[in-house]
């Protein structure tokens, strides 16, 4: 039997891809990193199936994410066929926003609800670099059209990085101030050790408050990114997945030496 803790798990989030196009500094080397077979990859349908048998186990809220969401083809497709299941009363998108003017409107009559956007610097210099491979103007332009299309509230994902400029990052409060959006600091991870910390503006990190399990993009379900535990999903069958996976969640937040929350968050 699931303990009280572990009863409120409503949201899940799904890596629909990979792929990226982006190479960002603080998430992948230059040459990027190497990546799953295509035959590997989750079909919708396989999406699909899982979506129905997690909304038989509680979950009533859907986030997609990658790699980047909205360079796998037929998203759009995909966005529909999960809001046409019964049950799911969200569906939200974390994307870096670069393909974001073209899919926007088309998500939002899909069912797709909001979009969290990631955004670093208002500075395009630093974007560029960054990113590697970003142009700025086309993520200010994913802004203008998610809002447009009604994809609201926007959110801006910044990762607040170890030499951050104090006066960047002043810049980036006050443009999210002046056009409506709403603005979270993430602070840059440590993936060799799997700390983090909660984020500012949002409940991420906060493993008391998690209410989330993963699905990678091969079909693996994790109850947290930094989880060692995985199970798969075309092994076990979805349902014995997704309930391993939930009771794997912690009953408290576990903390390393210097307060931040280690290895467990959602």
């Amino acid at each position: 039997m699931l303990d009280n803790y572990n009863r409120n798990i409503n949201y899940l989030r799904i890596s629909v891809t990979d792929r990226c196009n982006l190479r960002c500094t603080y998430c992948m080397p230059e040459e990027g990193i190497d990546l799953m077979a295509h035959d590997e990859i989750l079909s919708f349908e396989q999406i699909t199936d899982f979506v129905k048998e997690a909304v038989a186990s509680g979950i009533t809220k859907i986030r997609l994410t990658g790699g980047e969401p909205l360079v796998r083809k037929g998203i759009v497709d995909l966005v529909q066929l999960l809001s046409d299941i019964p049950g799911i009363g969200e569906i939200a998108m974390t994307t870096n926003g670069i393909l974001l003017d073209q899919f926007a409107d088309q998500l939002a009559k899909a069912g797709l609800q909001r979009v969290n956007i990631s955004l670093d610097t208002l500075n395009p210099e630093k974007y560029k670099k960054i990113t590697r491979l970003g142009d700025i103007e086309d993520v200010f332009k994913g802004i203008k059209a998610a809002q447009k299309a009604g994809l609201h509230p926007v959110k801006i994902n910044c990762v607040r990085m170890l030499d951050a400029d104090l006066d960047d990052l002043e810049n980036l409060r006050q443009f999210c101030k002046s056009n409506n959006l709403e603005l979270r600091f993430i602070k840059q991870m440590d993936l060799s050790t799997g700390e983090f910390s909660v984020v500012e503006g949002g409940k991420g990190g906060n493993c008391l408050e998690c209410n989330r399990i993963r699905l990678t993009a091969n079909g693996k379900v994790k109850p947290c990114l930094f989880n060692a535990s995985e199970f798969d999903s075309k092994e076990l069958g979805n349902k014995e997945a997704i309930d391993k996976s939930i009771n794997q969640k912690p009953e408290a937040g576990t903390k390393n030496k210097n307060g931040s929350f280690y290895g467990i968050g959602g």
